[in-house]
């Protein structure tokens, strides 16, 4: 590989490609939660106008008291649901964006490494050196990239394991007050 107009444009194409893949992903992840405001807010209110019915048909206060007991459990329950969904839709849409730009990092690497070594082979005699440090360089670089994209992987897969015993949690919680109550 070489820097030649034709090459340059061709990255630059390539770059502009990479970058619409991107947006749409992004906006898709934005649909996917537009979506699922929307399906909670009707719900909502679908639940919060036939709860408020059947409060208006309550007898008396112990009645009115049951009414409320039994709704604070399926709400707990919606609400937990609707948690896990909107992180579905952020982590699944973090990890095609996070795809896109490993595979994109990982070929803008190789075309690096080829004009490096495309470039030192007409290197004048004595800069030997030069390009060997060059070349450590640029592995030292790569080397560390790697190592922050494996920390944010795992610190990723442990936020999700935290977000889903705490969502357990919050269900066990809320199905234990309800029959206890």
């Amino acid at each position: 590989m070489s820097l030649t107009p034709e090459a340059i444009l061709n990255a630059h194409k390539s770059n502009l490609e990479t970058l619409f893949g991107l947006t749409q992903k992004a906006f898709d992840g934005v649909e996917k939660l537009v979506e699922l405001n929307v399906a909670a807010s009707r719900a909502a209110l679908s639940d919060a106008a036939s709860h408020s019915q059947q409060l208006l048909g309550a007898k008396d206060a112990q009645q009115l008291l049951a009414l409320q007991a039994q709704w604070f459990q399926p709400l707990a329950e919606k609400t937990a649901a609707y948690s896990r969904s909107l992180y579905d839709i952020a982590n699944g849409t973090g990890a095609e964006l996070a795809q896109t730009v490993e595979a994109r990092s990982a070929e803008l690497q190789k075309n690096l490494g080829d004009l490096i070594d495309s470039t030192t082979k007409n290197a004048p005699p004595g800069t030997e050196a030069a390009v060997a440090v060059l070349k450590n360089s640029i592995s030292a670089a790569n080397n560390a990239a790697e190592s922050v994209q494996k920390a944010v992987k795992q610190a990723s897969d442990m936020a999700q394991a935290n977000i889903q015993a705490a969502s357990r949690n919050v269900s066990d919680a809320v199905k234990s007050s309800t029959q206890q109550g």
